[in-house]
């Protein structure tokens, strides 16, 4: 009897057991990338410690108070974005990152070790490092923004399933694999073949949101408009009437007032309805081709379509530039400094117009030569925009402090040539900050340091750099429509509140507060004019995401 209960037991047991397994099996993704996690010491940091950025006051350029304030971030970009995580919480308009392509030839540094070819766990160190910090990134997009990412075939099958991933961006939301032709010789001592290309990826935060913009149209591409019949209505291209989709129900033959019979191929669809077309011939809108031809066309004219072209997926060395072009670009600026491998500005460029209007923030978080931040001041200066950058890179072999943030300053305020002529700055404005830390424990003591410390984030966060008053217990800041008061102790309200008294503008106020209280009751005589805060807990719950 005892014998058969244990057994009924074991029995009902396994049942469980199986059942459990089961469920967890379920859980398990069906597809998708799996690959060995490696820990990387800059994230197990953030256990102890948490980001801050100070400025470094002596490396602010500002020429124009009018324009945006750009920004450059020293420091390992995981932080640099999470302290974004924050201040720009889906607010980026596009983001472009040159990521390194873990070629195994000391292009990729994890744990302070270069990544060599023979190293077995190369590409799980290289998807650890990349789905970090591009998880970090998507919170940073807007519903309508995009992201591009540079890459070649060492790892662009495993960046396109990551990339894919429900916990990213996901497949529905991915918009193309651009393929850039990035140098126009043949190298013909290569192994086997010759490598002239390169990939950018695109993927958007929510594809339903998407609206790229069209590019400017250029002679090049104008030059296939023609005005074979002299038509009144300027130069015209012709397409065929019929299309590769379509309804069984929706074929048909036509005969035109001048005779001619037209039906779509076998296996096409028309274009437009029969009286549409009707319509159309009546116009002039019609082209039956040369004497003898007489296979109907449409016109498309380009007066009706000026508002730009399409983009397509392979990027021409002549229209986006190639590698020794970027070099050569390079090189008229820092002619003493080597950099490998810097990305063309008509890339950039051409992205930052795809993605995004002409006020529009872009970033880029592997920021290198500082491509992207002379892109985007030579863009505005081309179309009159109003876009502003942030750049993040760290300082191994010195590359922002010796090669980014120079190009960028040269470029901003001018420079001498290598031939001796003045190069005209730019003009532009750029705030420099380093990534800093404090204790993470929560202690009030560390919640008290962390507003302190905070106070750069939260000028950039608001985007009011400009000092009004600074007192032991308060400051503020302005731009130049908008206010930012910080207050880091609640004795200080009434003082403050008298401070801005006699200010016209509307103000976002920060208060420190151990309990997240917002301090409403002693702001009600001012209520209309600010929006308050309390702080560090809205910071603290952002890192808490982060670094759960």
């Amino acid at each position: 009897m005892v014998s058969k209960d244990l057994e009924n037991q074991s029995k009902q047991s396994l049942v469980a057991e199986i059942s459990r397994l089961k469920k967890e099996l379920k859980k398990k993704k069906k597809y998708g990338l799996v690959w060995e996690p490696k820990t990387e010491d800059v994230v197990e940091l953030c256990k102890d410690k948490l980001p801050v950025v100070k400025e470094i006051k002596n490396k602010e350029i500002i020429t124009d108070k009018n324009k945006p304030v750009n920004l450059l971030i020293e420091g390992d970009n995981y932080y640099s974005l999470s302290v974004l995580n924050y201040t720009h919480e889906k607010k980026v308009d596009v983001i472009y990152i040159d990521p390194p392509y873990n070629t195994g030839n000391k292009d990729f540094i994890f744990n302070d070790r270069y990544v060599d070819r023979e190293d077995v766990y190369r590409h799980s160190k290289w998807l650890s490092f990349m789905e970090k910090r591009l998880k970090l990134a998507k919170s940073l997009l807007k519903d309508t923004g995009v992201i591009f990412i540079s890459i070649d075939d060492n790892e662009l099958a495993q960046l396109r399933l990551l990339m894919d991933s429900p916990d990213l961006f996901g497949a529905n939301n991915f918009i193309a694999q651009f393929i850039w032709n990035k140098k126009l010789g043949r190298q013909n001592d290569a192994r086997f073949v010759s490598n002239n290309h390169e990939y950018v990826l695109c993927y958007c935060r929510r594809i339903n949101n998407l609206v790229l913009n069209r590019l400017p149209r250029t002679e090049e591409s104008n030059k296939e408009f023609q005005n074979l019949d002299n038509d009144r209505r300027g130069p015209w291209i012709h397409r065929p009437l019929h299309a590769k989709s379509g309804r069984e129900s929706d074929i048909y033959e036509i005969t035109f007032p001048n005779g001619i019979k037209w039906k779509p191929p076998k296996g096409t669809y028309p274009r437009f309805t029969k009286e549409r077309l009707l319509k159309m011939y009546k116009d002039n809108r019609l082209w039956f081709g040369k004497e003898g031809r007489n296979v109907p066309r449409y016109k498309r004219f380009l007066s009706e379509v000026q508002q730009g072209i399409i983009t397509n997926t392979l990027l021409l060395a002549n229209e986006v530039g190639t590698t020794q072009r970027a070099k050569e670009d390079y090189k008229k600026i820092l002619p003493k400094i080597n950099f490998d491998n810097p990305k063309p500005l008509g890339l950039i460029k051409y992205f930052s117009i795809l993605g995004a209007d002409k006020n529009a923030i872009i970033l880029d978080f592997m920021a290198g030569s500082g491509t992207t931040g002379q892109a985007i001041l030579e863009l505005n200066k081309e179309d009159g925009g109003n876009r502003q950058f942030i750049l993040c890179t760290n300082n191994e072999n010195n590359i922002c402090t010796d090669v980014c943030y120079p190009r960028i300053k040269k470029v901003i305020e001018g420079y001498k040539s290598f031939k001796g002529g003045l190069v005209k700055g730019l003009g532009g404005n750029l705030k420099y900050f380093k990534t800093d830390f404090v204790d993470a424990e929560p202690t009030d003591r560390n919640k008290k340091k962390l507003t302190e410390e905070a106070t750069e984030m939260l000028c950039i966060k608001e985007g009011t750099f400009e000092s009004v008053l600074n007192r032991k217990y308060f400051k503020i800041f302005k731009n130049s429509n908008h206010y930012t008061g910080i207050i880091f102790d609640q004795l200080a309200i009434p003082e403050f509140k008298k401070a801005i008294k006699n200010i016209k503008g509307k103000f976002s106020v920060y208060v420190f507060s151990l309990s997240d209280e917002t301090f409403d009751e002693e702001f009600t005589d001012v209520r209309q004019k600010i929006k308050l805060s309390p702080i560090p807990e809205a910071i603290l719950r952002v890192y808490r995401r982060i670094f759960k």
